[in-house]
């Protein structure tokens, strides 16, 4: 069995929202940025997709996927992207974000940066819902 525990970075910069298929799914604090973050509950010292068994890996997969479609049908941004970084935080997660031509931080990064705006209580219950129900999160 493994012993997961989110990491408190990712936990004190979002709103979870549920899990499926192993991966919890947070919504980023900012409402400037359509930007979810699904962390996989994978043991300590997988850090890195190309870690994961090869069917754990289709599992993470199918939820990028799901998340991502969610994200675009749900929000209706310009672009979608989509990362596996963790230079700062070393525990596996994926950002799945939406941007828009001329949002706070275009062309840029959102990591870069500087604008935040929380989400409001009520928009993010609207948002749990609506990924409750497209996602089949628990």
């Amino acid at each position: 069995m493994i012993h997961f525990q989110l990491h408190p970075r990712l936990a004190a910069g979002s709103h979870f929202l549920g899990s499926v298929s192993g991966c919890q799914v947070l919504l980023k604090d900012n409402a400037h940025f359509p930007w979810l973050v699904i962390v996989p509950e994978v043991g300590a010292g997988e850090e890195d997709l190309h870690q994961l068994e090869l069917a754990r890996y289709g599992e993470v997969m199918a939820v990028v996927r799901a998340v991502s479609v969610f994200v675009s049908s749900y929000f209706g941004p310009d672009k979608l992207n989509v990362a596996c970084l963790g230079n700062q935080v070393r525990q596996m997660h994926l950002h799945v974000v939406g941007r828009r031509e001329g949002d706070v931080a275009w062309p840029g990064t959102v990591w870069a940066s500087r604008e935040r705006v929380a989400w409001e209580a009520a928009e993010v219950e609207e948002i749990r819902a609506a990924a409750v129900a497209a996602l089949g999160l628990r």
